[in-house]
């Protein structure tokens, strides 16, 4: 996280409802983070334009093979009843 270098007010009722969802060793900011990211619902995708091609690729792979793999084992599975 930067250093902050902008204030915003808030009312007495929005900060009690920040210090109510703060967890410890949050700052306010982590605090509005947290909640803005819950809001969107984690999309998977949010940050993978920060990752090079070759990196987001990588990660794709391991998913597609991942899948292939619980897939893989729910048919064994399936065959063991």
């Amino acid at each position: 996280m930067g250093t902050a270098n902008e204030q915003i007010r808030v009312s007495n009722r929005v900060k009690r409802e920040l210090d109510r969802l703060r967890r410890e060793g949050e700052s306010y900011n982590d605090v509005l983070e947290r909640v803005l990211d819950e809001e969107r619902g984690g999309d998977f995708h949010d940050g993978f334009g920060r990752w090079s091609d070759e990196d987001a690729e990588r990660v794709r792979e391991g998913r597609r093979t991942a899948k292939e793999q619980r897939k893989e084992r729910m048919r064994e599975r399936a065959g063991d009843t």
